[in-house]
């Protein structure tokens, strides 16, 4: 027995003293310079994009836009016990300079990450740091940590400001974040500048006892008496028992060069802390240059003036039409058209091919040349709030989406600052128009009941589909009349995805900014601003209840009892008198069994809590059964419930 336990006891303090030699230092990226790297200097993995100078300096990304520059250890490192599991304590230092393109304004930023591999596959640019990408940020299957120094504020992801640390997790959208800056000596707090151009040293040391994740950073070599940002964090069920340790950085349509100028790691230790005076130093971005140069260069600028004005009065109008390919385009599919196309197909986007028009832009109807194929083209504004990002998300879910109740995207482009998306035309519009009027108005037309029917369980039929029965879940979060689109044969189809979201199934989906129409937003989505498919399911409980009832979730106009749609029909439910609600243009041709079953659905869609309300697989149920003593009956709200 004493043999074992002696046995026992060498072997742990054998596995101790190994994953303490899990360490590694770079003063400069040269081969010779890592501790402990091959022969060959093949201990880092860079991809294309990363440039080593002579110097000894690392550069991860240059003055273009939308680069991705990794830089990973090429070893996978042991982060977990091999006995309990347990996450080692781990701490790392580097040395780095952020060098803007234009003073003042960053492009995008970079991260020190901990990931399941160095490829980082579909990862995008811009303010995805080249981490994640639409579809997969948020998912906890990414099982990636990072620590992001960013230097422009994304609102989509919460950023507190362009100049901040964050810690993600499987997200950027940050655990927690704080501006940048250091501690002295005294205790004050002092402001850092991250694309200020200087060197700046930063210290990321994790405590697997304690379970703290501590974050500091200075210009100076000494490291400050306490970090800028502390953190309680377990990594367990982030990391897996062998993670790759390295740095991620990207540049948007501005760009920064992200530089490198040193590193060390340690696992079970302290990595040692960096010399700034001993790291290399970047290049000068603005260099002197020769006057007598400068002159000749002036004069010979002068004397081609006449001959390029010529030439630039020929292919003026073929460089106006012409399109921008840039990378992301090429990972969202085959559907790209030429702006060319579109301006012929709308005959010159003129007033008189336009469909309507809103926050976004405006949509007008087309021809595509060729095919013959009518389109719906929608234009979307510089001063939409609706920008890139809503741009390059509706192509990357609806593009993909294949629902005979969701109108198809045909195609898209892009031209300098101009966003189209081009879709199925749907001739009949939208079916707000069919519901909603206004006393100022031409009267509306008329839907029948059948139509409406039908028009709602084609709805339900795609949601189920987004939520259920697609590849990943899609959570739309603007399902309201205006959305919902009319084919030919008055067929609902569901568009506008400007604000879905695309997270994995089984996924927890990411908190977010609050978004959507008045009426149709679930109560919960003010106090957590999480969307979820619960809160899709409430927008089509507010969405059956205008179609039954011909009438806005909120109507302003209406008297005080009346003006909260949902409400108004509960009391009506309950006093026996529902049948009062039904939209009074239907002169009663109506289907009485129908009707009951949408306000049954309708209210228990609109129940205060989220958990009561039912699944659109159960929607589609009830309505494909069309019987209204299929349906539970309806919960009541709660009393004390504050929405």
């Amino acid at each position: 027995i004493t043999r074992l336990y002696f046995f026992v006891g060498f072997l742990s303090l054998f596995l101790s003293v190994h994953s303490q030699h899990e360490r590694f230092v770079y003063t400069k990226f040269r081969r010779s310079e890592g501790i402990g790297a091959d022969a060959d200097g093949s201990s880092l993995s860079l991809n294309a994009v990363v440039e080593i100078h002579g110097t000894g300096l690392l550069q991860l990304t240059k003055e273009t836009s939308r680069l991705i520059g990794h830089a990973f250890y090429r070893t996978p490192l042991q982060f977990k016990d091999t006995v309990d599991g347990a996450v080692h304590s781990f701490s790392t230092t580097f040395a780095f300079a952020i060098v803007p393109d234009y003073p003042q304004l960053g492009g995008h930023g970079f991260a020190f990450v901990i990931a399941p591999s160095i490829e980082l596959a579909g990862a995008l640019p811009s303010q995805y740091l080249g981490l994640l990408n639409a579809s997969n940020v948020g998912n906890f299957t990414n099982h990636i940590f990072a620590v992001e120094f960013d230097t422009v504020q994304d609102f989509e992801f919460g950023d507190i400001n362009d100049n901040h640390i964050g810690i993600d997790i499987n997200n950027l959208v940050s655990n927690a974040s704080v501006s940048a800056a250091y501690y002295s000596d005294d205790g004050k707090m002092n402001e850092l500048n991250l694309k200020s151009g200087q060197n700046i040293q930063a210290w990321v040391d994790y405590d697997g006892f304690g379970k703290v994740l501590n974050v500091t950073v200075s210009p100076c070599s000494s490291k400050p008496p306490r970090p800028v940002l502390s953190f309680p964090l377990d990594l367990s069920p982030i990391l897996h028992d062998q993670m790759f340790v390295g740095f991620s950085a990207s540049t948007g349509l501005l760009a920064s060069s992200h530089y490198l100028l040193g590193w060390s790691f340690a696992m079970n230790g302290v990595a040692p802390s960096l010399n700034l005076t001993d790291v290399p130093s970047f290049p000068s971005q603005h260099k002197k240059k020769n006057t007598t140069f400068i002159i000749i260069a002036a004069v010979g600028a002068v004397l081609l003036l006449i001959a390029a004005i010529a030439a630039a009065s020929f292919l003026f109008y073929r460089f106006k039409n012409a399109d921008v390919i840039e990378p992301w385009e090429l990972e969202c599919g085959p559907h790209r058209l030429s702006y060319k196309e579109l301006k012929h197909a709308t005959k010159g986007f003129r007033d008189r091919e336009l469909l309507g028009f809103g926050g976004f832009g405006k949509v007008y109807k087309g021809t595509l040349p060729g095919s013959g194929s009518e389109v719906a083209v929608k234009r979307i504004s510089n001063e939409s709030r609706q920008g890139i990002r809503e741009f390059v998300a509706e192509i990357a879910s609806i593009g993909r989406l294949r629902h005979r109740n969701l109108v198809q995207l045909q195609g898209w482009c892009r031209r300098r600052a101009d966003l189209l998306l081009v879709y199925d035309y749907m001739p009949n519009g939208s079916l707000d128009k069919f519901l909603f009027s206004d006393e100022s108005g031409p009267p509306r037309p008329l839907l029948s009941w059948a139509q409406r029917f039908r028009i709602l369980r084609g709805v339900a039929s795609a949601l189920l589909y987004l939520h259920e029965e697609w590849e990943h879940v899609v959570i739309h979060r603007d399902v309201k009349a205006s959305n919902v689109l009319l084919d030919g044969e008055f067929n609902g189809r569901l568009g506008d995805f400007g604000l879905a979201k695309i997270y994995e199934h089984g996924a927890d989906p990411s908190t977010t900014r609050v978004a959507g129409t008045l009426g149709y937003l679930a109560p919960e989505l003010t106090r957590t601003g999480k969307a979820t498919t619960g809160s899709d399911v409430f927008s089509f409980g507010a969405l059956a209840l205008g179609v039954v009832c011909g009438r806005r979730p909120v109507e302003s106009k209406a008297a005080p009892e009346e003006m909260i749609l949902v409400d108004w029909v509960w009391e009506q439910w309950n006093a026996g008198r529902w049948a009062e609600v039904v939209d009074p243009s239907l002169g009663g041709d109506y289907e009485r069994e129908e009707v009951e079953v949408i306000v049954k659905v309708g209210l228990m869609c609109s129940h205060l809590e989220p958990a009561v309300r039912p699944t659109m697989r159960d929607v589609v149920r009830y309505l494909d059964g069309g019987d209204a003593a299929e349906v539970p009956d309806v919960p009541s709200p709660p009393a004390d419930y504050e929405g």
